[in-house]
């Protein structure tokens, strides 16, 4: 064989093998699609409302399936769609998150994914009461503690301090008696959030009585959940941004459950949805 031909016969399988590369790229891809538009979706966890048990920047695959055949229940850990675009969250995505958005419905763009236990199903009643010999408050949900909310204790804030919260959180400007504090937490919030859109779709069409009010028999603030609705806190309540600030959660949200922390490595593992041992605040 001379030179040219076996120079020509190399093109030839370098050719081959780069085409061979190609189609075996293609194949992942389509399979990494078809995976995620079914299977599994990924999140970020941008925030440590859920430390011990997820900590930020912790990486997730969220199994979508299970959710789709039955009612989350509670405190059961939930992957949901915010109701309103966070664009501060928005932020902290990398490219490989948006990426993985890219399959995700429309009407989420914007939107980012939080992971919260559920607390209340359509229809419940929730209120916090006061644990005795402890510094924070437990969870009723139609009067009783259900048994994976039991170990947590909660901080009463958001919408446990004052039945018009979300409509405060919403339109800050009707409401002129507002503390320094308050003003503050709201301007943030109103411009981290797009909360206001997201208020006009799920409370424009009910009275604030219909979901909040005082009850001067308990002396608290109790909730009850509108249909197609669900209420979810943090466990780490006093550094969780939940329900109790942002509001109900429509069903549509819901994505799936988490299933295994996949990155950074050395948190790699499936996610118990049970409570640690030490719940303590950080």
């Amino acid at each position: 064989m001379n030179k040219r031909s076996k120079k020509k016969d190399l093109k030839e399988k370098a050719k081959k093998e780069t085409v061979e590369w190609v189609k075996a790229l293609i194949y992942a891809v389509v399979a990494v699609v078809i995976i995620r538009l079914f299977v599994f979706q990924t999140m970020m966890v941008p925030t440590e409302s859920m430390f011990p048990t997820i900590v930020p920047k912790d990486r997730l695959f969220v199994e979508t399936i299970t959710y789709q055949a039955r009612e989350p229940e509670h405190g059961e850990i939930v992957v949901f769609w915010t109701p309103f675009v966070d664009k501060e969250a928005q932020k902290m995505l990398r490219p490989f998150d948006h990426f993985m958005n890219a399959f995700s419905p429309k009407e989420f763009d914007g939107h980012v994914m939080y992971v919260k236990r559920l607390v209340g199903q359509p229809g419940d009643e929730i209120e916090l009461v006061r644990t005795e010999g402890n510094n924070g408050y437990s969870v009723l949900v139609n009067g009783e503690t259900p048994d994976k909310l039991a170990g947590i204790e909660y901080s009463k804030a958001g919408i446990f301090t004052d039945p018009q919260f979300y409509r405060k959180m919403a339109y800050p400007d009707e409401y002129p008696g507002l503390s320094a504090q308050q003003e503050k937490f709201f301007e943030y919030y109103n411009s981290a959030l797009d909360y206001r859109s997201a208020y006009k779709r799920v409370y424009d069409s009910m009275a604030v009585s219909e979901y909040a009010w005082y009850d001067e028999e308990r002396d608290h603030v109790k909730l009850k959940v509108p249909d197609n609705c669900y209420f979810f806190m943090g466990d780490n309540s006093n550094h969780s941004f939940d329900s109790r600030y942002f509001g109900f959660v429509p069903e549509k949200n819901i994505v799936g459950g988490p299933l295994l922390i996949f990155w950074p490595f050395n948190h790699f593992g499936t996610v118990n949805s049970d409570l640690p041992a030490d719940t303590e605040e950080p």
